[in-house]
Order: C-alpha cells, then structure tokens, then sequence
C-alpha cells in the first residue's frame, strides 16, 4: 500500500501475524513511537521488527536476523551474554539528486558506516541506529530508559516500562538497544543484510540541519564520545599530523595532505564496495559521489561547532528542547532555523519527510 509522504510512518513487522495496525497512541513527544504503540500492543508474538517505511531489505533478511537474535530467554546458554537485539547497517541510495541528498548519501555509505561497524565490532557499548531492528517485547518490558541495571532499577509499575517509556526520548532507537545493554546486560548484533535507505529530496540546508540535530542529541546522551568525534575527522585529523610530521621530521604538509585525504578517501569507497556487493561505478556517478564526500569531510568541524554550543533543535516543523538526560520536550512554538544559513540558493522549508522517502509497498 503506499504510505503518505507526511506521516513518516515506521512499520512494526509481527511475525506469523498478518494484521496491519494504523493510528498512533500519543504516548510522548516522540512521534515514531506513538505510531508504533498500538502494534506493540496488539502484537501476537514476542519477537518484533520495528523497519522504517523508507526501507527495503533483501529476501531472507527477516530469517538471518532470527537466527542471529537466537533461542528465547528460558532456552539460551547458561554463562553467556544473550543477544537482545538485531540491527542492520543503513545504506543509503538516493530517489532524486539534489544536492543535500548526494552527502547523505556520502556520509552515510562510508564515514557513518565505518564509525557504526567499528563500535559494534569492539562492543564496549551500545551504538544502534533504528532503521532496522529487531527484538523481544519480553525484554523491552523489562526496561525503562534509565540505564541502570536491573538488579537496581527494580521499582515502578508496568506502565513506566516497555516501549511507552521511551517515547521522551528523540533517540528512542538508541535508548532502547541502550537499556537492554546497560539494564539487563544484554547484547547486540549486527546482521549480515544491509537496511537500503531510500533518501529523497533532501536540500543542503537539510542536510546540514539533519547532522545539527543528531550531534546535539548525542551530546546529551554520550557527551565524551560526542567531544572526541573532531578526532574521527580527516580533516583535523590531515591538520594536526601534517603539523606534528612538519615539527618532527620536516615534512612538509603539501606532500603528506594529499597521500592522507587519498588514503581516507580509498578506505572510504572500500567500506562502500563492502556494503554494496560492488564498487562505486565509474565515470559521472562516481565523480559526483567524490565530490559529495568532499563536501561532508569539509563540513564535519562547522557542522560540529554550531552543534556543541546549541541545546534546541527543529524536527519536522517543531521545535524541541534537549534536557541533560537525552529526553527532549517540545518549546511551544512552530521551528526555524537561524537566518544565516538561509541563504537564497537554499530553500527555506518545513521538511516534512526529513528528505527520506517512504517506499510503496
């Protein structure tokens, strides 16, 4: 059926259950959350897969992903930690080509798919995007959005636990994969598919807003980490070697620069050749695609500096306010960006899709 282009509607997949469940339930402020409330609910089964309705994955996903999630609780090996949750790296490919799409889909297929399967791979915390996920409503029942472990965080009715209970946060897919980590100490996997990320008509304002508004959730949410991610960057990465060679060895930055931006940019296309089955095509589309990582490298440290000092941010029209512990709450007044970056040759609009693109199923 095809899905409204103004709903952003997420799909909660149940499985061995043919019922679609439509309309939300205002649970918070969170609006992927209200619309998966009722599905929850009126779930038959245990196991869920919360899939955004700008995805499409390929056959035989569903199946490896039960498999990786593994047996139930009462039948899982004694002395190891359980898998609690599935997850699925987005790869991004564009529906129109506008220039905000372009370093999305840049950004997303190389420098965020790099840092995502680094994290997850040496596993000392929870980093989980919820483009693609699937779990046991047993455990999310279990879990609050406290981060406290279950031996302590023993008090409170039900209705303070399960999916409800996270629809104060922006980031509930994180909150979630970071409950069932930190209360229940309980682990993630990441499957072998990829979840393809349809982006739309996505503008440079957009884009650069997009990253704003992440970058100021995560700093309420992992603010060390959120500090270091300049460090990440080629760019402040090629400037403080380049001047610690030239001090060190005499080496000048012209010839180390250029051998540092090719060798990122090569690891880069690798990771992209890894997650797409082949290599970035030649010619016009890979020239465009270079261009686009270009721009995102070079924007990464203003994007950051306008972030960091920021706790507001504007989501679909809305402006919320960002508190210490990650949830978020609405301002009380209708969103607008600062004026500065409202540039002529940047349409100003109310994104209501995000430049994400639902897919007609």
């Amino acid at each position: 059926m095809p899905i409204s282009s103004s709903v952003w509607l997420p799909y909660m997949l149940l499985l061995s259950y043919n019922n679609l469940s439509i309309g939300e339930e205002n649970v918070g402020v969170n609006p992927k959350v209200n619309n998966l409330t009722r599905a929850y609910r009126e779930a038959a089964y245990d196991i869920l897969w919360v899939i955004d309705s700008n995805i499409s994955v390929d056959p035989g996903t569903l199946a490896r992903s039960v498999d990786a999630l593994g047996p139930p609780p009462t039948a899982s090996p004694s002395g190891r930690r359980r898998i609690a949750l599935v997850h699925h790296v987005p790869f991004a490919f564009m529906t129109e080509p506008s220039l905000g799409a372009r370093i999305e889909e840049a950004f997303l297929n190389t420098n965020h798919a790099k840092m995502y399967l680094a994290i997850n791979a040496v596993a000392v915390d929870s980093c989980v995007v919820g483009k693609s996920n699937l779990y046991r409503r047993s455990d999310l029942e279990r879990v609050d959005g406290s981060l406290k472990p279950h031996t302590v965080n023993v008090a409170g009715s039900p209705s303070e636990r399960g999916l409800a209970a996270f629809g104060r946060f922006l980031a509930e897919d994180n909150m979630i994969a970071s409950a069932l980590w930190h209360e229940l100490d309980l682990r993630h996997d990441v499957s072998c598919d990829v979840a393809r990320n349809a982006v739309g008509n996505m503008s440079f304002s957009d884009y650069i807003w997009r990253r704003v508004r992440w970058i100021r959730v995560r700093k309420h949410m992992v603010l060390v980490a959120t500090l270091m991610e300049p460090l990440t960057e080629s760019v402040l990465v090629g400037i403080l070697t380049s001047i610690a060679l030239k001090y060190l060895v005499g080496l000048p930055p012209w010839i180390f620069l250029p051998l540092h931006f090719s060798a990122w940019l090569f690891v880069d296309l690798d990771v992209y050749t890894s997650l797409a089955g082949h290599p970035l095509p030649s010619g016009r589309v890979w020239w465009s695609f270079v261009v686009a990582w270009m721009l995102r490298e070079c924007l990464t440290l203003p994007i950051w500096l306008v972030a960091i000092w920021g706790n507001t941010i504007v989501w679909r029209g809305r402006e919320y306010v960002i508190l210490r512990n990650g949830e978020v709450q609405k301002s009380g007044h209708n969103g607008g960006h600062p004026g500065w970056l409202q540039w002529k040759f940047w349409r100003k609009r109310d994104t209501v899709n995000d430049g994400y693109e639902p897919l007609e199923l």
